[in-house]
């Protein structure tokens, strides 16, 4: 599993993290940790695609959370972006967000 940094080294889903109350950043560490053990195996209702080759972590607690990730070469999933989750659909500009991190990441790591 891969984090996705920035070209400046700034890594969005470990800011998301370090934000998060203690209880709610445990919940979601619980579930990197199971797609890290059970990668593209894990399934409903802990993941699904949401097109475009990008897949999201869901994760309930009090709050939604969402971890939207791509599968790069040799299996390696790495994490793009992560955010509270307040409506049914994904916002639109938290789609754009992953899809430019993964553009990004595919352009300089390949």
């Amino acid at each position: 599993m891969t984090l996705y940094t920035t070209e400046a080294g700034r890594c969005p889903v470990r800011d998301y993290l370090s934000g998060l109350a203690p209880n709610e950043r445990a919940r979601l560490t619980v579930g990197i940790d199971l797609l890290e053990t059970f990668g593209l195996a894990l399934g409903m209702p802990h993941v699904r695609s949401v097109g475009d080759k990008l897949w999201e972590l869901r994760v309930r607690g009090q709050v939604q959370h969402r971890v939207l990730y791509v599968a790069a070469t040799g299996g390696r999933l790495v994490l793009l972006h992560a955010f509270s989750k307040k409506t049914p659909q994904i916002p639109t500009a938290e789609l754009r967000t992953a899809k430019q991190r993964m553009a990004d990441y595919l352009e300089r790591m390949g």
